[in-house]
């Protein structure tokens, strides 16, 4: 599994909760933040499926 694929998947965790707090809170700003780093984290774990999916391809794991 590529690297990217757990970094990914952790800051689309590390989003989503703070996406939570700033709805439970009212705050917009952290809410916007934590939707913006939800949706990184999410295109990072794409890379990381595309590398992966490349890596088997070419035969490499």
């Amino acid at each position: 599994m590529d690297e990217d694929r757990v970094e990914g998947a952790a800051k689309k965790i590390k989003g989503s909760v703070k996406e939570t707090v700033g709805k439970a809170t009212g705050d917009a700003k952290t809410e916007a933040e934590g939707n913006a780093e939800k949706n990184e984290g999410r295109m990072q774990n794409a890379v990381g499926g595309m590398k992966d999916s490349i890596r088997e391809a070419v035969g490499k794991k």
